[in-house]
């Protein structure tokens, strides 16, 4: 580990010297790649730096305890011990950031919300996940953009589309694909009973154009007029657009653009990254239980959460953890149940790849 690091850290001092260098700006694509590489490997050289730290003070604390005086080795004993367990926690973080990253992660991410058991009911709650993920992506400086909305006379969202765009959006999102289910009373029940609705969310790296592998040959475009709620900026000229995969049957639509071409963009962008997901899906389907994350498969038929309104608590299935703080999630206010599923992926990620040194 330590001799990987050591050769990163001089990759990190050929990229500072580089971008110090006036003439690397004229290259906007080389300098850009740099500056990449560069934000990549900060936190991993900013953890060297204090393992390093910590084991100069260790080495000056063993030093003294070579000293005559009790009370000098006494603290030299209290100062080795710091900084044993900085240097302990240094090195597990090491390890973690030097996971192999997912090539994913930077990438924008495509959220696809359907309301499922539950009528009505469902459809107030799946827009009660679309305000409570708008709401986080606001705090973590993402932009949202909706693709294709179709909402109930209610307020409800029967299905809606939309892009989170920033950097590393996907890696905060990525652990949200399944089934949530609600337990509240509905403002619709006379009796008081508590109902139990589920909605289905599916989430997707956006695939770059080039990236694209897609033969238009096996697809089929259509025109369509925009038709009642949808989301922003929906008009009423035959701008919508329909894609069907023929040889999947997979359709996908977008009518939230103005632009029949932006229409048609997004919406083969958005039917190449379901394709590369549903074959990514099939392919961990072939991989043995031992392998698959603990924070689970990610599969739109899995349940992975709990919001029980009476309760005012949130439950994660994946990880067994449950937060009484309701309000605050649906808000937006997510990270404490994202870094805990971080934190889930990554302890399985090194408990393989230490099988895999056993082995």
């Amino acid at each position: 580990m330590l001799d990987k690091i050591r050769r990163l850290a001089g990759r990190f001092e050929e990229i500072e010297y580089s971008l110090s260098q006036p003439e690397i700006w004229d290259d906007a694509e080389l300098s850009a790649r740099l500056t990449k590489e560069r934000r990549e490997l900060e936190p991993l050289m900013a953890a060297w730096r204090r393992r390093e730290a910590c084991r100069a003070d260790l080495a000056a604390a063993e030093e003294m305890l070579s000293d005559p005086d009790p009370e000098a080795r006494a603290l030299a004993r209290e100062e080795q011990e710091a900084a044993r367990a900085g240097m302990e926690a240094a090195e597990a973080e090491l390890k973690i950031l030097l996971l192999p990253r997912d090539p994913d992660d930077d990438k924008n991410v495509i959220v696809e919300i359907r309301g499922g058991v539950g009528g009505e009911e469902s459809a107030l709650f799946a827009a009660d996940l679309f305000r409570m993920y708008s709401m986080y992506a606001e705090r973590k400086g993402f932009s949202i953009e909706v693709a294709n909305c179709s909402q109930t006379e209610l307020g409800g969202i029967r299905e809606i589309d939309f892009i989170v765009q920033g950097d590393g959006a996907f890696s905060r999102f990525r652990f949200e694909s399944g089934v949530h289910r609600v337990q509240r009373v509905p403002e619709t029940e006379t009796q008081g009973r508590i109902h139990t609705s589920t909605c289905t969310v599916a989430v997707l790296p956006e695939l770059e154009e080039s990236e694209f592998d897609l033969d238009l040959n096996d697809v089929q475009i259509d025109t369509f007029r925009s038709s009642g709620a949808g989301g922003q900026k929906v008009n009423k000229t035959s701008s919508a657009i329909r894609v069907t995969h023929l040889p999947t049957g997979m359709v996908v639509e977008c009518q939230d653009e103005r632009s029949q071409y932006k229409n048609k963009a997004r919406a083969l962008s958005i039917l190449a990254s379901r394709l590369a997901q549903a074959e990514r899906e099939r392919q961990d389907a072939e991989v043995s239980a031992r392998r698959r994350s603990q924070v689970g498969t990610g599969m739109r038929n899995e349940r992975i959460r709990t919001y029980n309104f009476p309760q005012g608590r949130v439950t994660d299935h994946r990880i067994g953890l449950t937060l009484y703080k309701l309000d605050a999630v649906m808000n937006g206010d997510l990270d404490e149940l994202i870094d805990a599923l971080l934190t889930a992926w990554r302890a399985e990620q090194l408990q393989l790849a230490a099988d895999g040194d056993e082995a």
